[in-house]
């Protein structure tokens, strides 16, 4: 179905809800699938896991589609649902930790933005700085990596992640605070230059 003016997520929203509107389904799918699909790399620092664990939340979408509140905001309904499937996956990684077999480049985030017109040694420093960062952030508390990645990968305002992770906006701030400081010991401790 084509639409003569574009639509807000929350309307295409309000057609899945009230008609199950496959067109207007795929519309959010397909905007909101890559930033799900880093949010959720981020988190577990697994990128095969995160495109399951997005393609979960679009299900959840989906199944919960009526319990989506009108006059709310559909990114933070999806932020919600992502962040809470990425704690789920990283509980119970914990519970029943995994071995890879082998890993490849293709098992890192897409942290690192294409290189312009750099040197090879530049790519590669920009690529080693990139694994130190991602380590670094895998090693925060879920709690503070959740308010880091939504706040600086993600672009959300401190209102918006308070919103997103149902917390007061002073506890995002401290949270973040508290993040940059562990982050801070956590990159010197790497690369003490």
């Amino acid at each position: 179905m084509a639409w003569p003016a574009p639509i807000s997520d929350e309307q295409a929203m309000w057609r899945v809800q009230s008609a199950d509107d496959p067109a207007a389904f795929a519309r959010l799918v397909e905007r909101w699938e890559a930033p799900v699909q880093r949010l959720c790399a981020r988190m577990t620092g697994d990128l095969h896991r995160a495109e399951d664990l997005a393609q979960e939340a679009f299900a959840r979408v989906f199944a919960r589609r009526r319990d989506f509140a009108s006059g709310g905001r559909f990114s933070t309904w999806l932020w919600r649902i992502a962040i809470n499937l990425c704690h789920d996956e990283n509980r119970r990684r914990m519970r029943h930790p995994e071995c890879p077999l082998d890993l490849s480049a293709d098992d890192a985030p897409p942290d690192v933005p294409a290189p312009d017109l750099s040197t090879p040694s530049q790519v590669v420093e920009r690529l080693e700085q990139a694994e130190i960062i991602r380590r670094a952030l895998l090693r925060l508390p879920e709690s503070q990596r959740s308010v880091v990645l939504l706040r600086h990968y993600e672009g959300l305002k401190f209102a918006e992640i308070a919103e997103v992770l149902g917390i007061p906006e002073g506890t995002v701030k401290s949270r973040m605070f508290d993040a940059l400081e562990r982050l801070a010991v956590l990159l010197r401790s790497e690369r003490p230059e």
